[in-house]
């Protein structure tokens, strides 16, 4: 295929820089970047072009640096919200991509990044909270946090049955014979003492005590006299 050598008039990524010279297929330069304004032939008189372009291109990188380093402060201070579906597992449908995250920047803080200035190693494949590294421009690095999270409802905890009361007596253990309660001991009743016996009363004074009577002569107590 043959080649032709053209001066950039514009920045095209992955070509390079205004005032830069490439060499590109005749077709390429032909059908796209000369009609659209890219790109010029290479001639004697747009060399003359060179100067004035490479001007015109350091004021844009300072003010792209600029520009940028700004935006790295302000992005290093956002979440990026990013919500995904997921089973009942809580595992994603799917993956977070660099495109993913440019849409949701766009859309959430209005900020337009080329998705090829959000460096990933691998997408992200789990639910939570990720830093991205943003390599926005030769020397401007930043971090931006990434909340990956779902929009599948979780599904709701079972109520636990009502706590029984607690019984604070305790229950006997099966295989284990429960103790004996404390015997009450009736009170032993103490064995009345033996009334004494009452006193014979003393005579008064002049009084004899009563003597038995005595038995008659001749008389023997129980016996018959014998003839």
């Amino acid at each position: 295929m043959p080649k032709t050598e053209v001066i950039l008039i514009q920045n095209i990524v992955g070509l390079g820089g205004e005032s830069d010279q490439v060499k590109v297929a005749a077709g390429y330069a032909r059908n796209y970047l000369i009609p659209h304004g890219f790109a010029v032939p290479l001639t004697g008189a747009n060399k003359r072009r060179i100067e004035a372009l490479k001007q015109r291109r350091a004021q844009r990188e300072s003010d792209e640096l600029n520009h940028m380093t700004e935006l790295s402060r302000s992005l290093n201070k956002l979440v990026a919200i990013v919500s995904v579906k997921t089973g009942e597992d809580g595992k994603m449908f799917g993956s977070v991509t660099a495109g993913t995250i440019a849409d949701q920047l766009k859309t959430q803080f209005d900020v337009a990044l080329e998705k090829r200035k959000i460096h990933l190693e691998h997408p992200i494949r789990t639910l939570g909270e990720h830093e991205v590294e943003l390599r926005l421009h030769q020397g401007v690095v930043t971090t931006l946090k990434v909340l990956v999270q779902s929009t599948t409802p979780l599904p709701e905890p079972a109520e636990p049955p009502p706590a029984e009361k607690r019984d604070d007596r305790r229950t006997e253990k099966r295989g284990r014979r429960p103790e004996p309660a404390a015997q009450i001991e009736a009170p032993v009743e103490k064995p009345a003492k033996a009334a004494k016996p009452a006193k014979a009363e003393k005579p008064e004074k002049g009084e004899k005590p009563d003597r038995k009577p005595r038995a008659p002569k001749g008389e023997k107590g129980g016996d018959d006299e014998t003839a």
